[in-house]
């Protein structure tokens, strides 16, 4: 599995597991449950979630594929920005590590920008970290401007990464935001890798699959993990999707495919606001 260094020299697998809209349905826990527990044999060892996922449900799924394995996983949790105060923060904090059964949380971030100052939540991730409940701290959501404000900010330029809307069709980060980043060797982590499953209906990447005997899914996530710096985490909620999630990392495009899609795929022309889901 190729592997994505962070900012502070640790590194994480390119391919993780997002768990957006996973625990909700108790009829789709055992087969969640089966996915997360196959992705660690496979090496998706990068686990995200958040407490807005099902208010908590998500990371009790986590938590509980999780036991008696904890120590294979880099977990991945966020916090909502109208909890992101000194002490909202910390205590979002501990009920994640309750609701995922563990003492430490491996990267925690801001889940997007809300009224709270930076300088506020970064004292809280700093004083969070220093008591060993989280190893790193990092934003999603961020848009240029406030990257520039927090590069600024005490403790901002400890950011581990910007969790980030970036698959083929929501390429505007490229024109300004990820040059920015990569300057400062700071990862992406793509999440909807795959556009929460439309890219699999877009007609130019269905003929591109065909052509090139590779399925759309793989095509999208090869074409993210071809470049540096940058961490996909697509959801499976079964195995057998998983499976195929992880096929995409043996799957290497070459510099005709790549510039094929972006034929099919424009990169932007032009400045545009962030995008999220």
């Amino acid at each position: 599995m190729k592997t994505v260094l962070l900012p502070c020299g640790e590194a994480v697998p390119a391919l993780g597991m997002g768990t957006w809209n996973m625990g909700d349905a108790p009829s789709r826990r055992a087969d969640e449950l089966a996915t997360l527990r196959l992705g660690l044999d496979l090496g998706c060892t990068l686990v995200d979630t958040a407490e807005m996922y099902g208010e908590g449900l998500s990371e009790e799924l986590v938590g509980e594929a999780l036991q008696g394995r904890r120590n294979e996983a880099f977990i991945v949790t966020k916090v909502y920005p109208h909890n992101a105060s000194k002490a909202g923060t910390v205590a979002a904090c501990e009920r994640s590590l309750r609701r995922l059964r563990t003492d430490r949380i491996d990267l925690y971030l801001l889940h997007w920008r809300g009224s709270v100052p930076l300088a506020e939540t970064m004292q809280a991730l700093m004083a969070l970290q220093k008591a060993g409940k989280i190893r790193h701290y990092g934003v999603s959501n961020l848009d240029l401007a406030d990257m520039q404000e927090l590069w600024k900010v005490p403790g901002g330029q400890g950011v581990q990464t910007n969790q980030l809307l970036y698959n083929l069709t929501r390429r505007g980060i490229e024109w300004d935001l990820l040059p920015w980043l990569r300057e400062r060797s700071v990862p992406v982590m793509a999440y909807s890798p795959i556009e929460q499953a439309r890219l699999l209906h877009h007609n130019g990447l269905a003929h591109f699959a065909r052509r090139h005997d590779v399925p759309p899914a793989q095509a999208a996530l090869a074409w993210l993990l071809a470049q540096d710096g940058v961490i996909a985490i697509p959801k499976a909620s079964h195995p057998d999707r998983l499976r195929e999630n992880v096929a995409a990392a043996q799957v290497q495009l070459s510099d005709e495919q790549l510039a094929e899609l972006d034929a099919l795929f424009k990169p932007p022309s032009r400045a545009t606001p962030l995008e999220m889901l």
